[in-house]
């Protein structure tokens, strides 16, 4: 699979973020979204029950933690590790040009089980 991230860009009007699943693997998703002046509703958080790393490709936007006092500003070039079950909310992002952000949702690796010292190895 190849193309660009840039391709299809919503216009700087448009309603809704745009969401585009990139590439897909058991315990692994990349997605683009492409925001246009979108935020969280009032009073809503996201709770994931896996991983998000994001890097903001174009833009700038505003995230806020609900364990944080103050809303981290992110532009061009920035990235956050979001844990599962992180609460946060999108405050503010830029509408023109478009924001863009690169999304990578993962499930947390499974430890693997302790051999006992009786077994064969």
């Amino acid at each position: 699979m190849s193309g660009s991230i840039f391709a299809g860009l919503a216009r700087s009007t448009a309603p809704d973020e745009q969401f585009a699943e990139l590439l897909s693997r058991p315990g692994l998703r990349i997605e683009r979204i492409v925001s246009t002046g979108q935020c969280s509703p009032p009073d809503f958080w996201y709770d994931q029950p896996a991983g998000e790393w994001v890097l903001l490709i174009q833009g700038a936007a505003r995230l806020r933690f609900a364990d944080e006092p103050t809303p981290r500003e992110l532009s061009a070039g920035d990235f956050v590790d979001i844990g599962p079950h992180r609460r946060h909310r999108v405050e503010w992002t830029m509408p023109d040009p478009p924001t863009i952000w690169l999304a990578i949702h993962y499930a947390e690796p499974v430890a693997a089980a302790p051999v006992a010292d009786n077994q064969a190895r």
